[in-house]
């Protein structure tokens, strides 16, 4: 019988921990390139066990959770000294709604939506919302001025993102730009939001794998995942506008054409 490893070269976990970073800091979809990218290129990742995929997945989101903590540390800790009700309600109120849908629908969302179809859908449907979103109006609001209903937003937001595709960065920026506030305030709030977020889901399936343990080879392909996405995301935060304060429609215009070829090819391989 073929080891699991063998779905996962080592060469391919690199590439695809070195692709994570990038892909996590802009609102692209992280886990739609991480589907996507093996697939059109033909590499053997997607016959990898369900759950082994996901057990690297996770490493990979733990690797770049740790990335931004070091690159944004002083933003983190700034946010943290100045913490008090507001900014508590933000944090609370946005960071519910995606772990209920999270831990209420896990299983349906990845047995069901995780196809490269689906995610070519949720790629171009997400770019939509993203650059009707920027363009609708003008947008005054700083971060400072968020509160309950912002957070209930930003976390509905994060809880549709649990689709594939649709990005966590992507939804919590459409969100900000659709409740007023100014392009750099949307890209901050997006950031303190998701760190949260990431964090949990990353300690909660890291325990859930610890229990269920790895096969053979597998437990290297995970930290190298983690290492590759954990330096590429402190490389990324550094080249990367963070602040994003340009318009989102040159994002939605690429998370199309990945789209468009996505669909393009299961056409083609249609019998």
């Amino acid at each position: 019988m073929r080891p699991p490893a063998d779905a996962l070269p080592v060469r391919h976990a690199l590439a695809l921990g070195l692709l994570h970073g990038p892909a996590e800091l802009l609102p692209i979809s992280s886990s739609g390139h991480t589907t996507l990218v093996p697939w059109l290129l033909g590499w053997p990742y997607p016959q990898l066990d369900g759950e082994l995929r996901k057990s690297f997945e996770v490493a990979l989101h733990a690797g770049t959770a740790l990335g931004l903590l070091l690159a944004l540390r002083g933003e983190v800790g700034e946010a943290t000294r100045a913490l008090d009700r507001r900014r508590l309600t933000l944090l609370v109120g946005s960071f519910l709604p995606p772990a209920i849908a999270g831990l209420a629908g896990e299983r349906v969302i990845e047995q069901r939506l995780g196809t490269p179809r689906t995610i070519a859908l949720g790629l171009a449907a997400g770019g939509a919302i993203m650059a009707l979103a920027d363009a609708v109006g003008p947008r005054t609001r700083m971060r400072d001025e968020a509160g309950a209903v912002d957070a209930l937003a930003l976390g509905l937001a994060q809880a549709g993102a649990l689709i594939p595709g649709l990005s966590r960065g992507g939804m919590t920026l459409a969100a900000g730009r659709l409740r007023g506030f100014t392009r750099p305030e949307a890209s901050a709030l997006s950031r303190h939001v998701a760190l949260p977020v990431i964090a949990g889901a990353s300690v909660l399936k890291g325990v859930r794998l610890a229990r269920r343990g790895l096969p053979p080879g597998m437990g290297g392909r995970l930290a190298l995942g983690a290492g590759a996405s954990f330096v590429s995301t402190l490389a990324a935060a550094r080249f990367v506008p963070v602040e994003r304060v340009g318009a989102l429609w040159p994002y939605a215009a690429y998370r199309g054409a990945l789209a468009t070829v996505t669909l393009a090819r299961l056409r083609g391989s249609r019998p």
